[in-house]
């Protein structure tokens, strides 16, 4: 089992639902709203007059558990989504050792 996180733009969030609930590899995933901190390019178009002034970007971190033969599906269909993830995000892919349920 793998670990898909990914850190995008909080706008984006509502579209990302909805591209990944249309993944048949995703069973689920989980939201978390963080802060994003950090050396901001004025320039960059995605930052609002908010963002400047509070000095922090509001990001989603999502969670995500995958078969490990599903990861790079779902990364590619990511990719290709129309859901405004493209140059606004990062992420990573760790090991999940243990899952279950309480």
């Amino acid at each position: 089992m793998k670990m898909l996180t990914l850190i995008v733009f909080a706008d984006v969030k509502q579209l990302l639902a909805d591209t990944l609930r249309g993944l048949k590899q995703v069973q689920g995933f989980t939201f978390t709203h963080v802060e994003g901190h950090g050396t901001q390019d004025s320039r960059d178009p995605a930052l609002s007059a908010r963002d400047h002034v509070v000095g922090y970007v509001p990001h989603v971190r999502v969670d995500i558990i995958l078969e490990d033969k599903d990861v790079a599906d779902v990364l590619d269909a990511l990719r290709k989504s129309q859901c405004g993830l493209a140059g606004r995000g990062h992420y990573w892919v760790t090991e999940v050792e243990r899952q279950g349920a309480l």
